[in-house]
Order: structure tokens, then C-alpha cells, then sequence
């Protein structure tokens, strides 16, 4: 190589370090930044940089090796290079955050998405509940007719009185109990008004409509008792019935959702369609037996509370308006597509 040659070499050399150099800088710069956040949590432009930068230096680095301008700095592209591809395709982490994204997230996002499913659940349901409840209080002997009169009679003596006057050994074992009897019949319900949705929806529909029915005929018939039997009752259901009620429906809302990919593939074949909505129906689900999960220790240890009525009405209160916060306005600051 003659001195010439070697001159414009180096000159080269240094013109392409001098106008590449700002890119380097700012991409090491990103891909630190990046590195301490959740992909989930990454702007747009910031993934719209690192990608095109990504692709740059990829571009320096063949650049570099095919002039052969030196280890040391192929070496340091090649690091910048491994960098970016371990920031963009790194693997999901396997740890609590994945749980923490998908109630914080991918749930009530998928709520949103599917509220047209929600809606559908929810009249399917409260129609037949405010309807039976007006039945029930006009005509308990109606409701004694279709819900049957030893189970009303029993509900309305037990909530006839306070159903524990001190916090004891004895509430604590009784509610222990209840409370995994809670967890096992309100799941059952609502994974019934899910799983039921596969047979395009009409099982949902059964389990919505009868459930409305049943439990708007409790309802009546209490409020057709008076007090004290009434504000024992409704003292008693108001802080767990937010998550309990709201999560059945949802799952309700998940079984149309799955009778929907079914009936209506679209441009989908029927198994992309199934596969498809099957996953956001497991979501829904999936969702909705965590809420229950809440339902049940609310309704095992604080529902039955020695406490004055009115703390519970106020704690009830604050449940229902953040369920309905959460689904209405979690997950809106990501910034990963609502879809």
C-alpha cells in the first residue's frame, strides 16, 4: 500500500468515525434508557429510533468489515449491534411482571375492546334481575313459587339479625370456611356463563337469564321482609357484589365472545376465527376468576364484619367505583395498541 493510499485510507476512515459517531452515541444512549423499562412500556419514537438505528449500524458494521478498518472499532459495533438486538428481541421476563401487565394491561383492554360482548351479558342479565327483584318485593309469594320458599325463609331469618357480634374464634373458623365455598360457587358460575359460550352462546344466555332471575328474587323477597332483615342484607352484599356480580357478567361477555368466533369467522377459516377469540374470551376469563377470587375473601372476612352499616355502605361504594375505574381507565397509558 503506498503512502497515498494509506493517506486516503485514514482520511476515510476518520470522515466516516466523525459523521457516524452521533448516531453511536445517541443509540447507546437509548438502548440504556431502554433497557430499565418494560417493552410494554417503550413510546412509539423511541421504538421507531431504536429500530432505524439498529438497522444503521448494522449497515457500519458490514461497512467496516469489508474495509477492514480495524478491530477496536468493529469490535465496538459489534457490541452496539448485540445490544440492540438483545433490547428488541429480548424474551418476555417470567416473573411477577407478566402477571402485573396482564391485569394492568391486556385485561381491561380486552375488556374495552369486548365491551360490545359486556353489554350484551350485562342486559341479559340485569334485565331479568331488576324485573325479578320488583316481582319479588310486589309478590313475595311469587318468588317463593319459582325460587323456592325453605330457601328464601332461610335466607331472610339469616339476615333477620347480625350474623356475629364479636370478632372470635368462632368467626374466624366459620368464615375461613365460607369463604372457600365462595370462591368454588362463584367460579362455578361464572366459568359456566364462559365455557357454556361454546355452544354459540346459548348456554351463556341460560346461565345469565337464570342467574338474573335467582338472585333478583332473593333480592325482592328481602326487600319485601323490611328492616332490619333489608339493611343487613344489602350492608352485607355491597362491597363484594362490585367485583362478584361485575365478573360474572364479563365471564358471560367471554362466552359470547367465543360463540362470536364460531358463528362469525369472517375472513378468518373457522379455527383461525375459533383460535383467535378464544384467546381474548380466555382473557376475559381469566380476568373475571381473579375478580372472584376478590369477591370471595371481601364476602368471607368483611362482608360479615361486626362494624356499623354505614362503614360497609361507604367501603362498598369506593369498590364499585374503582372496579369500574379499573375497567373503564386501567391501562390507557401504555403504549401498546387498544386494537
Amino acid at each position: 500500500m503506498t503512502p497515498q493510499t494509506m493517506e486516503g485510507f485514514a482520511v476515510n476512515r476518520e470522515r466516516f468515525i466523525r459523521q457516524r459517531r452521533s448516531d453511536w452515541q445517541r443509540f447507546e444512549t437509548l438502548v440504556s434508557r431502554l433497557r430499565a423499562t418494560r417493552q410494554r412500556k417503550w413510546a412509539s419514537r423511541d421504538v421507531s429510533d431504536l429500530s432505524r438505528l439498529y438497522r444503521s449500524i448494522c449497515y457500519d458494521l458490514s461497512l467496516v468489515q469489508s474495509r477492514e478498518w480495524g478491530s477496536r472499532l468493529e469490535q465496538y459495533l459489534n457490541d452496539l449491534v448485540a445490544q440492540g438486538h438483545n433490547a428488541l428481541y429480548r424474551s418476555a421476563p417470567r416473573s411477577l411482571s407478566v402477571i402485573w401487565d396482564f391485569f394492568a394491561y391486556d385485561f381491561p383492554r380486552t375488556f374495552r375492546r369486548r365491551i360490545g360482548a359486556f353489554s350484551l351479558a350485562l342486559a341479559l342479565f340485569l334485565i331479568p334481575f331488576l324485573t325479578s327483584t320488583w316481582v319479588g318485593w310486589q309478590r313475595p309469594d311469587v318468588a317463593e313459587m319459582i325460587a323456592g320458599k325453605e330457601s328464601l325463609e332461610a335466607a331472610s331469618q339469616n339476615f333477620g339479625e347480625e350474623l356475629y357480634t364479636d370478632m372470635d374464634a368462632k368467626y374466624a373458623g366459620q368464615r375461613s370456611a365460607m369463604a372457600g365455598f365462595y370462591v368454588k360457587n362463584n367460579t362455578g358460575i361464572a366459568f359456566q356463563a364462559y365455557a357454556l359460550g361454546a355452544f354459540i352462546g346459548l348456554g351463556t344466555c341460560f346461565i345469565l337469564l337464570s342467574n338474573g332471575i335467582s338472585i333478583g328474587m332473593v333480592t325482592g323477597y328481602i326487600l319485601s321482609a323490611g328492616p332490619p332483615t333489608t339493611e343487613n342484607f344489602f350492608s352485607f352484599v355491597i362491597s363484594h357484589g362490585s367485583f362478584e356480580l361485575t365478573a360474572i357478567v364479563i365471564s358471560g361477555g367471554g362466552g359470547f365472545v367465543l360463540a362470536h368466533g364460531i358463528l362469525f369467522p369472517g375472513q378468518r377459516t373457522r379455527m383461525d376465527s375459533l383460535r383467535h377469540h378464544g384467546l381474548e374470551s380466555l382473557k376475559l376469563a381469566l380476568g373475571a376468576g381473579a375478580m372472584l377470587a376478590i369477591a370471595a375473601m371481601l364476602e368471607g372476612y368483611f362482608s360479615p364484619l361486626p362494624i356499623p352499616a354505614s362503614i360497609k355502605y361507604v367501603v362498598g361504594s369506593c369498590l364499585w367505583l374503582l372496579v369500574i375505574s379499573y375497567l373503564s381507565f386501567a391501562g390507557r397509558g401504555g403504549t401498546a395498541n387498544e386494537g
